[in-house]
């Protein structure tokens, strides 16, 4: 199978061809990507949807992450993007049914399995209000190993520094592929690493979501 190819840029975002996944990484070459946060009320409480990344992946493997998130692929727009939604979801949605959230950068770098990278993207950001169960979800088997659920508020405290840890229940997918519920306990250095503000201001932004 071919490997992803993406547009790539200099720091101040300006185009400088395409280069493959690993490539990007590598060296360090800056792209875009899409992230989307699945959010619902409850009465009077926001909550908040986030996935466990796969154990494979290339970058934060078994890291909590965005509730779906995708790079764009060479050529891609970020109207073309909503698919991840559905990649690793099963939930269909239209880029006009998303509520932008603004733009964030990223630049980190790390090891996995011994292979060095360096991560620097720029992403759209946007929430997507959706009520369906956690167990209705169809998660990629690729891509997500589990999606957790919690109240937003309780999510920012987390994230700074008010909570060590929140109790969250879920739903994983097991080797043979099949749904299970799950409760574990979710601390905020388990996320990718990035600033605990980008985490916390995407909460207080949910707030604001019906």
């Amino acid at each position: 199978m071919a490997e992803e190819r993406f547009d790539i840029y200099d720091e101040q975002l300006n185009p400088l061809g395409t280069a493959s996944r690993s490539e990007t990484h590598a060296l360090g070459y800056w792209h875009r990507s899409f992230h989307c946060w699945l959010t619902r009320r409850e009465g009077n409480r926001q909550y908040v949807r986030f996935q466990l990344r796969q154990a494979g992946k290339d970058t934060y493997p078994g890291c909590y992450d965005i509730t779906a998130a995708g790079h764009l692929t060479a050529g891609e727009t970020v109207q073309d993007a909503v698919r991840e939604i559905e990649e690793e979801l099963g939930v269909a949605a239209r880029f006009e049914d998303l509520i932008p959230l603004g733009e964030a950068r990223k630049e980190m770098s790390g090891e996995v399995r011994g292979v060095p990278f360096i991560d620097r993207e720029v992403s759209d950001v946007f929430a997507l209000v959706c009520s369906l169960p956690l167990d209705a979800l169809k998660l990629q088997f690729e891509e997500v190993a589990a999606v957790f659920e919690a109240d937003v508020e309780q999510m920012i405290r987390l994230f700074e520094g008010e909570l060590a840890e929140l109790i969250c229940e879920g739903v994983e997918l097991t080797a043979a592929g099949e749904r299970s519920k799950v409760k574990r306990a979710v601390r905020a250095a388990e996320f990718v690493p990035r600033e605990s503000s980008y985490y916390a201001s995407i909460m207080r932004a949910l707030c604001d979501c019906t």
